[in-house]
């Protein structure tokens, strides 16, 4: 069996939890060949765990090796695109943590840089492999839902301590990391978002920086999202309720979507809504349903979007989520930035010049001086703490 030569790029938690699912054997096809880390101790920590690959401090080291066909880049999010640009020069195919990027120019020059190369560029978005999503996808899709009104997605059971933002200095700042909740946590969310409901039009977004933590970024956002079509969409994310809550409910004129607690519960209506509404005779009336329940075991996303992107660069298989996807994302994010910080409507796409500049100036402002303190997990444990949390 031919094998994909990896490097993985920054080995904290999500790249130490990589390297673990290859060690594991989950991952068949690729053999990690090269680590890189400017950070010694947890470089050294990861060559223990896999004594057959190469070390180095420097992710520019590890690209001139010679050692690998792709990398893995899992390192703070403004250097994404620094160093995927670099690997695609090289003809090395790149797989990146979310986001891709902090802001839309980045990922789109990303994307021109692997259609350059002819190469792969993919993105870790793990939950599209969850199947309640899957299916949920595949009935709006579908057009089972018929026209679709509503998506409404509660998604705070993100809960983050002090402590967590406390790990490292980079973390929560906009120099270090380039936004909070809506950057780290809430990009899964987004994607899905657009994966099954498709991209708004315009944004109407109410961010509120360090409401329950001392940070100096968004910790508590309400997003407005408003269609063409008429359909209209509700996102409300925070890292700030202990007794969380994640809820999915999309609406259609046929029928309705609730996934919640590992469930997807389908209630199809035997006339549509805009039919029965116009039609019926009784003021009170509502149209008869069907009721359909979906749930399946919830696999862990990251190995196979691992094992998706070995496939695509060995035998050209089509990729889970490629390039072109952190765009998308991270469009709903930057105009959701954009809508808050200017108290007013951000058309998507958004304007890449004025998020630059607003964001530039967050940046200049910032006072906050963290040390660090050590806050980690056993590389063995990420896989729970990656689960949808319900």
């Amino acid at each position: 069996m031919s094998k994909l030569k990896l490097g993985i790029i920054g080995v904290g938690n999500m790249g130490s939890g990589h390297l673990q699912s290859v060690i594991n054997g989950e991952c068949p096809r690729i053999e990690v060949t090269a680590i890189a880390d400017i950070d010694k101790e947890k470089l050294a920590r990861a060559g223990k765990k896999l004594p057959t690959a190469a070390l180095f401090d420097t992710d520019g080291a590890l690209l001139s090796s010679g050692l690998v066909d792709a990398v893995l880049i899992a390192v703070p999010h403004y250097d994404h695109p620094t160093i995927a640009i670099k690997a695609f020069s090289r003809g090395i195919h790149v797989m990146t943590e979310k986001p891709a990027g902090v802001f839309t120019r980045q990922v789109r020059q990303m994307n021109e840089a692997a259609e350059k190369a002819r190469v792969k560029f993919a993105i870790m978005f793990n939950q599209r492999t969850n199947p309640i999503y899957a299916r949920a996808k595949e009935i709006v899709g579908s057009g089972q839902l018929g026209e679709l009104k509503r998506l409404t997605w509660i998604i705070t059971n993100w809960y983050r301590t002090q402590a967590y933002y406390d790990s490292g200095s980079w973390r929560a700042t906009w120099n270090g990391e380039g936004g909070g909740v809506l950057l780290n946590q809430a990009p899964h969310n987004l994607d899905l978002w657009q994966w099954i409901f498709g991209m708004p039009r315009r944004i109407r977004a109410f961010g509120a920086v360090g409401k329950y933590h001392n940070i100096s970024v968004e910790d508590d956002v309400t997003i407005y999202g408003e269609y063409d079509s008429g359909a209209t969409a509700a996102f409300i994310t925070t890292t700030g309720d202990a007794c969380g809550t994640n809820r999915l409910e999309i609406s259609g004129d046929a029928g309705k979507l609730v996934l919640e607690n590992g469930k997807l519960k389908w209630w199809k209506l035997k006339i549509p809504e805009r039919e029965f509404c116009f039609t019926s005779k009784e003021g009170f009336a509502c149209p008869e349903t069907e009721y359909e329940e979906f749930s399946a075991p919830e696999p862990d996303g990251h190995p196979i979007v691992l094992n998706n992107f070995a496939d695509a660069v060995l035998d050209g298989a089509p990729l889970i989520a490629n390039g072109c996807e952190g765009i998308n994302s991270l469009s709903i994010s930057n105009a959701a930035y954009l809508s808050s910080w200017t108290d007013s409507w951000a058309e998507i796409p958004v304007s890449e010049e004025d998020f630059e500049k607003r964001l530039a100036k967050l940046c200049a402002e910032e006072k906050t001086v963290k040390k660090p303190s050590m806050v980690s997990e056993p590389a063995e444990k990420l896989a729970e703490r990656w689960k949808v949390r319900w």
